[in-house]
């Protein structure tokens, strides 16, 4: 059975506690085992606040460190985050150390990852048995026609795969995974990245698909064109456009509305935007 208390206390899961915790986003998972055509993941960028962007990657040791260090200045801090700049399931062996390695030191935080989802039929058994209560799984698409513009390539079990047959391979684990999580306890979150002209057209249909699934909440968040992607000359998400899908999606279940598309090194509250970049290099 899902444990709702904990959202109490995690501020990407719930808008009340955005306004009292802080979280902290640790970028030790560096690979990624698919590509999506709106991601180009840069380094040492410090002015640049999105999903993906991390000044540096650091070792499980170093993640330690930094959290001990972050914990020591914000008595608020709830929540340990793994979000990139890769994947946390791609980089298996970085994170679940990493995770170990916090859990040890403060068996009360929060413990949460982000994946696109590739490997979480195989991962579903490790996660919860690190004690990882929240999992965020990115789903763009339900048909594969849709995913194949959305995804250049899956790379999965030392194979590529490319077009419908890599989207339909990803979402099938998608689903499988997301759906493995519930039944174990997982709070869900799933994110969607609503792109103007590519998937746009079915943003509901997935949040119908993700609350029959019995995920917790979904997040659509505006695409963002990123120099040096595939789709850096789209247009960004309209924001009508999007406040009107997420008005009627919250007929279907509940939406996130609070999100600041983080950095994967991102430490602070959501709510002081000065504190969503990690800037202390003296913190590793």
């Amino acid at each position: 059975m899902m444990d709702n208390s904990k959202n109490q206390k995690h501020p990407c899961f719930s808008a009340s506690a955005a306004q009292h915790y802080a979280r902290i986003h640790l970028p030790v998972a560096m690979h990624c085992n698919i590509n999506c055509n709106y991601c180009n993941r840069r380094y040492d960028c410090l002015n640049e606040s999105r999903p993906g962007v991390t000044s540096a990657i650091i070792s499980p040791a170093e993640a330690l460190r930094r959290y001990q260090y972050h914990k020591q200045r914000l008595s608020n801090l709830s929540v340990v985050g793994i979000a990139g700049p890769g994947d946390a399931l791609a980089d298996w062996e970085e994170t679940s150390q990493t995770i170990r390695l916090i859990r040890k030191y403060d068996p009360e935080v929060i413990l949460c990852l982000s994946t696109n989802g590739l490997k979480l039929p195989s991962m579903a058994d490790d996660i919860v048995k690190l004690g990882v209560s929240h999992v965020t799984v990115t789903v763009n698409a339900l048909n594969p026609e849709t995913g194949a513009k959305i995804y250049r390539y899956v790379n999965y079990q030392g194979k590529r795969y490319t077009g419908n047959s890599g989207a339909d391979l990803l979402l099938y684990n998608q689903l499988e995974g997301i759906r493995l999580l519930v039944s174990s306890g997982i709070m869900v979150k799933v994110n969607t990245v609503m792109i103007p002209g590519i998937n746009d057209h079915e943003i509901r249909a997935v949040v119908q698909k993700m609350s029959e699934l019995g995920v917790y909440i979904t997040n659509i968040m505006p695409f963002i064109p990123v120099r040096g992607s595939v789709f850096e000359k789209l247009s960004p998400t309209d924001r009508h456009k999007l406040d009107t899908i997420r008005s009627t999606c919250q007929t279907e279940m509940l939406q996130l509305l609070h999100c600041r598309q983080c950095r994967a090194d991102a430490v602070g509250m959501l709510t002081e935007p000065k504190c969503n970049i990690q800037t202390d290099s003296k913190a590793v």
